[in-house]
């Protein structure tokens, strides 16, 4: 099999061009070309009137070794890499009938989701614990929050089946470095669990909340049909350690009902708002540091304005839907401002999952056909700004973040004066410094509510003077990039504080806690994932790890995830 890369074609092309040009490009003649398939198609649109689409091609060809020779100096023609995912290994026959504890998952987001699915397939059968409820309950309870004001704190955006990704845009591309094709196997298991065939090829997959709902639930059921059990309203509230050497060794969990559960390997796959979670853990002694984080607002402008302004008369095609933006800008002050998860054609869901706090998030549906854009306007934080005990110097708590985090969204919520309003302003008053009253054209799609007020008042702030400052400077830097960016009318919803964990639960090479063997923390809620894709990889990493040590195989699993760092983490 050949890959042919940076393959061409006007954004016009005909439906049968491909064959031509994959043809020309590898001086064959049609009968030696056995087979073509599209492996990705991307899209250059930095002119607008002249926007093309970019492909790469796997193809099969009658005599491979000649073509090879023939293109020897193409850059962009070579043999295709082996995508396929190898198990590191599979319990053997009597697995079931020996005692000894099942391996736990704790959290069933995407990252617990793909952890729990890959030890099933490995013959392990996981038990998975889960604070919150199955997803369509779940998205009932969601509901009643967004429409009816009432929240509950187990059963929210942050807390049940499927994660915090199950509210968002269904982004399923990541930044990661991936020497070993995982994010294939995470795509794969998304079509097998019903998700569109696209997902595999176009260069920005997503999928979308309702989709998300139905394929969660089919990988529940994979994952019950090889023997895992999946838990529902199952919070832990407590880890059994007994000393090891000089640390620690897991050897159970307890929940809320009381009930214990003997364990020797227990994956973490928290999500970044289990913060009783972080503090118990803490307590036990788990080693955990404080890590960077970014805080913001929503900003909302109607669609058609970013479609105009990113393809221009080419707005509205149907290859190219709904346009995004990644916007980046350094402020005079030192701070890094940046979009964050851009919702195209979405909506600005409330995702607090604690009582009298109001917290913003992005969310699309597969269509992105609402009528506006939205994305986090955020600002790049560090332990030194957040950190509690007026020092200057030495370790930051690693629970200090969380406690910055509360703080500002008890105040939104004050500003939006309960009942989970959130505080809002158009962008041009708060370019102004002053308040807005009314709204104008663009009507916030944020549920229960936006209340108009003034987000940078003296005395009443509703983010640190620093990031006000930065995003304020940001906006008309951004208008340069994206025409209409600055818009009078354009809406600030405040306020997104959880773009990423404020700790990371530290790991070694083998996956587990520095100092607690078989606790093995993973994915968003660990600071090692940064987005459904880059959490389903490390899902699969750490179950991979799991493996081994249940398994006994000896040697390391090679990171990729693993070795993200939190500036592109951030930045997902």
């Amino acid at each position: 099999m050949l890959r042919i890369t940076e393959l061409r074609l006007p954004l016009d092309h005909a439906g049968d061009a491909l064959r031509p040009a994959v043809l020309r490009r590898l001086g064959i003649a049609d009968a030696d070309l056995l087979s073509l398939s599209v492996f990705r198609r991307a899209y250059d649109a930095r002119k607008k009137t002249a926007i093309v689409l970019i492909y790469t091609v796997d193809c099969e060809v009658r005599d491979e070794a000649a073509v090879l020779a023939a293109k020897a100096g193409d850059p962009h023609v070579k043999p295709a890499p082996d995508t396929r995912y190898r198990f590191v290994g599979h319990a053997p026959a009597d697995f079931r009938a020996q005692d000894r504890p099942r391996p736990l998952v704790i959290g069933f987001g995407p990252c617990g989701i793909f952890a729990a699915l890959l030890l099933a397939q490995m013959g392990l059968r996981p038990i998975v614990l889960e604070r919150g409820k199955e997803v369509r309950q779940r998205t009932k309870d969601t509901w009643g929050l967004w429409r009816q004001g009432v929240l509950n704190p187990d059963s929210n955006v942050q807390f049940g089946e499927g994660g915090a990704g199950t509210f968002s845009d269904g982004k399923l591309w990541s930044q990661i470095s991936d020497p070993r094709h995982l994010t294939r196997k995470v795509l794969t298991e998304f079509v097998k669990a019903g998700a569109p065939d696209e997902i595999l090829f176009v260069s920005k997959p997503h999928i979308g909340t309702f989709r998300l709902v139905s394929m969660v639930e089919k990988m529940r059921a994979e994952i019950e049909s090889l023997g895992g059990e999946i838990r529902f309203g199952q919070q832990v509230t407590d880890v059994q350690l007994e000393p090891d050497g000089d640390g620690l060794r897991l050897r159970g969990v307890t929940l809320a009902s009381g009930e214990q559960l003997r364990a020797d390997h227990a994956v973490l796959a928290l999500g970044h708002s289990a913060r009783d979670t972080f503090t118990m853990l803490h307590g036990r002694g788990v080693f955990m540091e404080a890590k960077p984080f970014s805080v913001g607002f929503r900003i909302e402008h109607p669609q058609g304005v970013i479609d105009r302004a990113r393809f221009g008369p080419n707005a509205g095609n149907p290859i190219l839907g709904a346009a995004d933006y990644k916007l980046v800008h350094h402020a005079k002050n030192g701070r890094s401002v940046y979009s964050f998860c851009m919702c195209p054609g979405g909506t600005v869901v409330a995702a607090t999952s604690e009582p009298e706090r109001v917290v913003t998030n992005g969310m699309s549906q597969y269509s992105r056909n609402e009528r506006n854009a939205n994305a986090g306007i955020v600002v790049g934080i560090s332990p030194q700004d957040y950190r509690q005990d007026g020092l200057s110097e030495g370790p930051v708590s690693p629970l200090d973040g969380m406690r910055f985090q509360r703080l500002w969204e008890s105040r939104a919520y004050e500003l939006g004066e309960g009942g989970y309003v959130a505080p809002g302003q158009l962008v041009g008053d708060f370019v102004k410094k002053q308040r807005s009253r009314e709204l104008g054209t663009v009507l916030p799609s944020y549920k229960p509510g936006v209340r108009m007020t003034d987000l940078a008042q003296p005395g009443r702030e509703s983010l640190p003077p620093y990031v006000l400052d930065a995003i304020r400077e940001a906006i008309p830097a951004f208008e340069r990039q994206i025409a209409g960016f600055a818009m009078r009318d354009a809406v600030l919803t405040g306020v997104e504080t959880r773009t990423s964990s404020p700790l990371r639960i530290t790991r070694n090479r083998q996956y587990e806690s520095l100092n607690v063997r078989g606790l093995y923390p993973a994915g968003e809620g660990a600071g090692y994932a940064g987005g459904i894709m880059s959490a389903g990889v490390d899902g699969i990493e750490v179950a991979e790890a799991v493996a081994r040590s249940v398994l006994g195989i000896a040697g390391d699993t090679p990171p990729s995830a693993h070795a993200i760092g939190p500036s592109v983490l951030q930045a997902i």
